[in-house]
């Protein structure tokens, strides 16, 4: 619903407040040195957990994603240490911050081969161990995210070899043993907190075929519509053999990033590339397609572009919204700056900078601002500039000035990347 001030009227938050702050919480090994990260120590949030859910209610957020460190937590034989978790849980329960608990970000533990049944058994109990230790510490909803990005990790471990398992030409493969983990993860989860909610992130993309090569049409839209393969197997609509079920697909998180869009074998699209896709597209056609509660689950960027583009995310879902995709919330990710995955550079793509000895942390004055102001223009306290809304449509566009500064940006971004990018014979790195 809009008015004549393009101010739009959003969902009662799902999650306490419609923003909510992404604690990088990756555990993986990475491809050049098979090191762990584990960035819930290195960020220091796991030992500054309460803390840092203070300061998102200090900023109107009372919302968090946050990660459960599996190979850690879980010693084997059934044994777990959640010692570290417990702490997470009390400072959630005593900030009264509402967290989507990531169980498997991209790691699990040494010596489990992710291909074999025992994987699926053993996330099985951790799952069902992590929802009895969450019921007994809280009362609160229990929000679960059981895989984040199936599509990603299963390409980055299963064909790229740049995360574990290593592996090249075994993505399908990957992508329905991660479905198979998210569906007994689910089962056990419920059987404990029956009235539990289960998250599922994945990346949202776009992809085209280079104008020049129109033979690349059919096949670029067909890596296009692959992210769609791991929420439709959780439905059942696909592999049913695997025993997905549309109850299953609960939650649905969209993780967004200006590398999102590239031609294919190209690329990346820039935001102002005349075939550059409004994001306000692609969550209409999710939310089209699965009718499902749904989130931008992860979305940032690193530098000083962090303003401009939480402008445009939030122009793009108030856009979403009017288009009839009721989005409920906005997940800023990460929101304390973290080191890189691959040459552990220091990522500026936070709303806060690196904890002291203390745990404070330096806030980035410039973003702060920008996410008071989009909070007032989603709540109905500010109205939109003039001169960028569209009269006939309502719509918001984006500033030339803006865009140019996106632009920079996603060259920048890229390339960072590539120089982080370290080969070796299974495969290569890839920045966050």
């Amino acid at each position: 619903m809009t008015g004549e001030t393009g101010a739009v009227s959003t969902p009662i938050p799902l999650f306490g407040s419609f923003f909510l702050g992404g604690f990088e919480c990756s555990t993986h090994l990475r491809g050049r040195d098979r090191h762990r990260l584990d960035l819930l120590i290195s960020t220091g949030h796991e030992r500054f957990a309460r803390e840092d859910y203070q300061r998102l209610h200090s900023v109107g957020i009372a919302g968090a994603r946050d990660g459960v460190p599996w190979y850690r937590v879980d010693r084997g034989g059934g044994s777990y240490d959640w010692s570290g978790v417990l702490s997470m849980l009390g400072a959630a329960r005593e900030t009264e911050t509402t967290v989507i608990w990531d169980l498997l970000h991209f790691g699990f533990p040494e010596g489990l081969d992710v291909f074999s049944p025992a994987f699926i058994e053993r996330f099985r109990k951790f799952a069902r161990s992590f929802a009895q230790l969450a019921s007994s510490e809280t009362d609160q909803t229990l929000f679960v995210a059981p895989v984040n990005e199936i599509s990603f990790l299963s390409f980055a471990g299963g064909d790229a070899a740049f995360f574990n398992p290593f592996a090249h030409g075994r993505g399908d493969e990957l992508k329905a043993q991660f479905v198979r983990a998210v569906l007994a993860a689910t089962a056990e989860i419920r059987a404990v907190v029956p009235r539990a909610r289960l998250v599922q992130p994945e990346p949202v993309i776009d992809i085209i075929a280079d104008p020049t090569r129109p033979q690349d049409r059919l096949v670029a839209e067909n890596y296009r519509q692959s992210q769609f393969q791991a929420w439709d197997m959780i439905a059942g609509r696909t592999r049913p053999e695997l025993g997905g079920s549309e109850d299953a697909l609960d939650i649905m998180g969209m993780n967004y990033y200006v590398q999102n869009q590239w031609i294919h074998n190209g690329d990346v699209m820039i935001p102002s590339h005349p075939q550059h896709l409004p994001l306000r597209y692609m969550m209409r056609e999710v939310w089209l397609r699965y009718q499902r509660p749904l989130f931008i689950a992860e979305t940032g960027i690193e530098g000083d572009a962090r303003p401009e583009w939480l402008r445009y995310i939030g122009r793009e879902t108030r856009a979403a919204i009017r288009l009839g995709a009721p989005l409920q919330g906005i997940c800023l990710y990460p929101i304390v700056n973290h080191p890189g995955w691959e040459d552990d550079r220091h990522c500026t793509n936070g709303l806060w900078d690196y904890a002291d000895d203390g745990g404070e942390r330096a806030i980035y004055e410039p973003l702060a601002n920008e996410l008071a102001r989009q909070q007032r223009l989603f709540d109905g306290r500010e109205a939109p500039d003039p001169s960028l809304v569209v009269p006939e449509s309502d719509a918001e566009i984006i500033a030339k000035d803006e865009l140019a500064v996106l632009d920079f940006a996603a060259l920048d971004l890229n390339e960072a990347t590539a120089s982080s990018r370290v080969e070796t014979p299974e495969g290569g790195g890839r920045e966050s």
